[in-house]
């Protein structure tokens, strides 16, 4: 037998002086009998990562470069996710502090499992595709995960009757794009917009981001421009020079918002949004910038060459290819190489982050940041002014 010592004025109150003794049970609302999680326990409303706002959403590609972004400010807001990962677990075991204690499910799954897909969208309102791959592999092609992916998913929430469907596209995806270094159309840039149509035609009420090429931790644009495998002493191989491409980079964080508010507006159902940056620059103003970021020439800054290299680029992507055949060392693949040389053309009058209340962040306060690890001289404690920051690149 328990026993439960009281003192004071609470056990003149609870237990009497004459009479039986009366058992009080306190019930806790946070808990439930049967040892689930009570999400009715939970704060309503957007009030933090242990609140919950009423959007239980599944994240494909969560563990990517993008998702992890997406899940972060999910959470934020008391979003309750479910999280599908195939392979090893420990790739997705991270994002469980994205929400509070029950928040965040996981489960895997395989794009070509229905089963799997079904079950991980059984429970969601919101369901945001994020699987993309840059480079084919022996296993998945551009089509597998560009176009036969998005459409079973989106079939299968359709069928399941999920609320709203969030797909991330590419900017420059078109049918018949014209080859820059390719001798042929680019898989990536057609199965991307294959991938739109798909999701089009099985989830009408989608909303679709075309997104330019994204920089942040971890990214493959600002990267694979800083790594050795992109240069040669001051020579840095880029398409026509780098005079012909205009490049409009959008920072990773402002994407997710961007999806995330997008998730919260139902006014947004049927829309396609263009994630672009703030500023149009050409790519050879970038990569000077980039490169003078990275090495703080004592001798001025002298502008870096950058030359077009049929015979450079072909001997580089060979050994990148023969060295590494599942991952290209550098980012350094053709397909790459092509998305890189390709100019950003935004349609005019389709909506961008700005109209769904994004404030975006610019190169200039951002990229300085990013390409710190890279810097040469990064572990010498220079005097103040000794390397002199180099201004910006003009935007046009």
């Amino acid at each position: 037998m328990a026993a439960v010592a009281l003192s004071g004025n609470l056990a003149n109150k609870i237990i009497p002086k004459h009479g039986a003794l009366s058992i009080i049970y306190i019930k806790s609302a946070s808990y439930s009998t049967d040892g689930k999680p009570n999400i009715a326990a939970y704060k309503r409303g957007t009030g933090g990562r242990s609140s919950f706002n009423g959007i239980v959403a599944t994240v494909f590609g969560c563990t990517g470069f993008v998702g992890r972004y997406v899940c972060n400010k999910l959470g934020k807001i008391g979003t309750q996710m479910i999280l599908p990962y195939r392979s090893d677990f420990y790739d997705a075991n991270r994002l469980k502090v994205a929400g509070d204690l029950g928040q965040v499910l996981f489960t895997p799954f395989d794009i070509r499992d229905e089963e799997s897909i079904a079950k991980a969208v059984k429970y969601s309102n919101v369901v945001i595709n994020l699987v993309g791959r840059d480079y084919e592999t022996k296993n998945f092609s551009y089509t597998d995960v560009h176009v036969d992916g998005p459409r079973r998913i989106a079939r299968i929430c359709r069928e399941m009757g999920v609320e709203r469907f969030i797909h991330l596209s590419y900017l420059n995806a078109e049918r018949h794009p014209q080859p820059l270094v390719l001798r042929k159309p680019s898989m990536y840039k057609i199965s991307k917009y294959l991938g739109e149509c798909a999701v089009r035609e099985e989830f009408p009420t989608a909303t679709i981001f075309r997104a330019s090429d994204i920089y942040g931790s971890e990214d493959r644009f600002i990267r694979s421009l800083a790594t050795g495998w992109r240069s040669h002493g001051n020579l840095v191989p880029v398409y026509k020079n780098g005079m012909e491409t205009i490049k409009q980079p959008v920072y990773v964080s402002d994407v997710a918002q961007g999806i995330v508010n997008a998730a919260r507006d139902p006014d947004t159902r049927c829309q396609v949004y263009q994630a672009i940056g703030p500023k149009r620059y050409l790519l050879a103003d970038l990569i000077d910038w980039f490169y003078k970021l990275m090495r703080k020439d004592r001798a001025g800054y002298r502008r870096y060459d950058m030359k077009y290299d049929p015979i450079f680029f072909s001997l580089r992507v060979a050994a990148a290819n023969m060295l590494s055949p599942a991952y290209p060392f550098g980012g350094l693949h053709w397909e790459g190489l092509e998305k890189e040389s390709t100019t950003d053309r935004p349609e005019k009058g389709v909506p961008t982050l700005e109209d769904l209340g994004v404030t975006l962040t610019p190169m200039e306060d951002q990229v300085p940041w990013e390409l710190k690890p890279f810097r040469a001289y990064q572990y010498y404690l220079d005097k103040l002014g000794e390397f002199p920051q180099p201004p910006p690149p003009n935007a046009l």
